[in-house]
């Protein structure tokens, strides 16, 4: 495994191609083109904004809110990139077969550069977000943005490892798809992204405490607190616990689509 580690280095020029070459091929053909990659947030945050504040029958969840919008995209932004680069890499190593089937391709290439991919979407949405929280007032406290670099770094590091386990399952277990897909309705609904953790917590400690088994839930908190929460970052317990976790989940992601690796050239 480690040599292959060190075989994967070597194509890091390949992996910047292919990224770009993804970039460019979602937007091809449109009037927008690459600023789809600015928009497509923004018009995120409009949508579930219009759900939550317009909405007569969702409107009284978040009375009191008036940053609401900040609050909710703080998660929406990194959930995007983790939904979307997973339900990607479940398919992207069937639809990159024929590069698979050539003798020196690493195939693990594929969901790496899916996931980087999501990464700089994420990154070109983060102008988006500083501008609402520039327009609706909300303070920062400057030095925890030294702590959205390592929350980022972590997010990437459970992102890789599940993208590279179920690209690799879903090869030669097909509705695992479809389940993926479903799955990620749950999760998304069961991470505190369009409600704050504190609420569940006041209805239910024992909610809470199940909730925060949720990697994700940790992830989601830690932004929350980086970047709208008033006061210092007090959730870096919680994160070294989520890294040590998601180190763990990538080495095991890539444990397995190592084992199988030589299973695909046929599978695909």
């Amino acid at each position: 495994m480690l040599s292959n580690l060190r075989t994967l280095f070597g194509y890091r020029a390949l992996i910047q191609s292919l990224v770009v070459r993804d970039l460019k091929a979602r937007y091809r053909g449109s009037v927008l083109g690459f600023l789809w990659s600015f928009v497509n947030p923004l018009l995120l945050l409009l949508v579930y904004s219009f759900v939550f504040l317009v909405m007569p029958t969702t409107r009284t969840t978040v009375a009191g809110e008036a940053s609401y919008p900040v609050l909710m995209f703080c998660g929406l932004l990194p959930w995007a990139w983790f939904s979307s680069s997973l339900l990607e890499s479940a398919t992207v190593l069937v639809s990159g077969g024929n590069l698979i089937r050539k003798v020196l391709f690493p195939a693990e290439v594929l969901p790496l550069v899916t996931v980087i991919a999501g990464l700089v979407n994420f990154c070109l949405g983060l102008p988006i977000l500083f501008g609402f929280i520039v327009y609706f007032g909300v303070p920062i406290v400057w030095l925890d943005l030294l702590w959205l670099p390592v929350i980022v770094m972590v997010q990437l590091m459970l992102t890789l490892g599940l993208a590279l386990l179920f690209s690799v399952l879903t090869v030669h277990f097909r509705d695992l798809r479809d389940l993926l897909a479903n799955v990620l309705t749950l999760w998304f609904f069961a991470t505190p992204i369009l409600y704050k953790l504190s609420n569940v917590a006041a209805l239910s400690p024992k909610a809470r405490d199940v909730m925060m088994l949720n990697p994700f839930a940790q992830l989601a908190v830690a932004y929350q607190q980086v970047l709208y929460e008033p006061g210092s970052f007090t959730g870096w317990g919680y994160l070294l616990a989520v890294g040590v976790a998601s180190m763990l989940v990538l080495i095991f992601g890539y444990f397995v689509f190592d084992r199988l690796r030589d299973t695909l050239a046929e599978a695909v």
